[in-house]
């Protein structure tokens, strides 16, 4: 392979990636989506997504995009095509069913024209994986999907309204979408179990981590921490991020009544942002913030003294949060009130970089958070940790390299299949006349 073929080594191929959430959302699984469209496109690849409205966090449409019904976009060489839905100001099974349901049909009504060498798909959503398999099995190539989330497990999980039977279905879209993959990205161990009992042959599933998707922190920390307001005698616990019914935020309402010395923050959106803000009323050390743009982000972190990953107590193997990486970053000490035998709770531990405490327990959470405010060296060693890991194992050129490789193997096995298939077809044609037509499925 030549120079220009290696770092080009996805020319003439067109791809496309199916996923709800795009730039321009900052949070959540849009960066990873979207990173990983713009270096496909930059790899050689002519490189198409299919995407929602933005919308997240904040469960409200970009004023940007209101009104809109189809958007066409060129983004740093990537073509998206967006769809309307319909956007659940509030989370119950009943509207998350009627969302997915939205993007589901107008995706089918109006997908994306002409033909791909591959269809990859970030789940959540389901809609996005059912319309990604529909994509691939009627053109005949690669479906390959990436669970960020398992949404039947998180529907029992989170405690959603309506979430039993919510996750009979969510669990049957998803077996749809993942049992005739080529291959499945999972994006952490613990997703191995869940995947493979949705009918998936543990021999097709690959770990795809998600990478660290900002930069490290820059600014003055002291500055920062004066700019916010927050004084330098009074320790800053940071929550940040999605604030969702799993997040389980109702315990950093409870360890603010618990200590009126530390100053407890929650930064970004979310469907349970206004619920929080009744339950914290009268709280005077409990703040919240929108969230930070790009390039402030990771100072903001870096300047608290503490952060917070919660979860409610029931979320075990369906979530592993992608907050976790921009944390590590920082180089702050994290404080997990988390199920133990979970997803998020082994990250924490691989990383070095935290402590665990039990979840829905302010007490519990309070207590290691004093510790850490106590002994500062010690909670700056701990932090340290962070920014190592995520070095050694979270960097985007891992990250997408891990990707590549997946694309790779799908798409070379797909072409040793056609292969195989068109040989087969030429022996018993007596001819190698057909053999074309076999492989044009995964190339054209």
């Amino acid at each position: 392979m030549s120079a220009a073929e290696h770092l080009r080594p996805f020319k003439n191929r067109r791809l496309l990636v199916v996923s709800t959430n795009y730039a321009p959302e900052l949070t959540g699984i849009g960066p990873y989506a979207t990173q990983l469209a713009e270096h496909w496109a930059a790899s050689g690849a002519t490189t198409e997504v299919l995407a929602g409205m933005p919308h997240y966090p904040a469960w409200r449409v970009d004023e940007r995009y209101r009104g809109a019904w189809r958007r066409e976009e060129n983004r740093e060489g990537v073509r998206v095509h967006r769809r309307r839905h319909y956007v659940p100001p509030r989370q119950t099974a009943l509207r998350r069913g009627a969302f997915e349901a939205s993007v589901l049909l107008h995706g089918v009504l109006a997908p994306p024209p002409g033909r791909f060498d591959a269809v990859v798909s970030q789940m959540p959503s389901l809609a996005g994986g059912v319309l990604a398999a529909r994509l691939a099995r009627r053109l005949r190539v690669p479906h390959i999907p990436v669970v960020q989330d398992l949404m039947g497990a998180a529907a029992a999980q989170s405690g959603i309204r309506g979430g039993g039977r919510a996750a009979e279905v969510a669990a049957k879209a998803e077996r749809y979408a993942l049992r005739g993959a080529a291959l499945v990205g999972v994006i952490h161990e613990s997703f191995r179990e869940g995947v493979t009992a949705l009918g998936v042959d543990p021999g097709r599933i690959r770990v795809v981590p998600n990478w660290t998707h900002v930069q490290a922190p820059s600014a003055d920390r002291a500055a920062t921490r004066a700019r916010l307001g927050w004084t330098g005698d009074t320790p800053v616990l940071l929550h940040s991020g999605n604030m969702g019914l799993k997040q389980g935020l109702d315990v950093l309402v409870g360890l603010a009544r618990l200590a009126p010395d530390i100053r407890v923050v929650l930064m970004g959106d979310g469907n349970q942002r206004d619920g929080l803000r009744e339950r914290a009323a009268g709280l005077p050390n409990l703040d919240f913030l929108p969230p930070a743009g790009a390039d402030d982000f990771t100072d903001v972190l870096a300047a608290a003294d503490v952060l917070a990953v919660t979860q409610r107590a029931s979320v075990l193997d369906m979530s592993v949060p992608s907050k976790l990486t921009s944390y590590f970053v920082s180089g702050r000490p994290v404080v997990a009130s988390v199920a133990d035998e979970g997803g998020t709770a082994d990250e924490v531990r691989r990383s070095g970089a935290g402590v665990l405490v039990a979840p829905e327990d302010p007490a519990a959470l309070l207590a290691a958070v004093r510790r850490l405010a106590a002994d500062p060296p010690a909670a700056d060693a701990l932090g340290a940790h962070g920014p190592r890991y995520v070095a050694q194992h979270l960097s985007r050129e891992a990250g997408l390299a891990r990707f590549d490789a997946l694309l790779t193997e799908a798409l070379g096995d797909a072409e040793a299949l056609g292969d195989a298939g068109a040989g087969q077809a030429a022996t018993e044609r007596g001819g190698p006349g057909q053999a074309g037509d076999a492989r044009g499925g995964a190339r054209r």
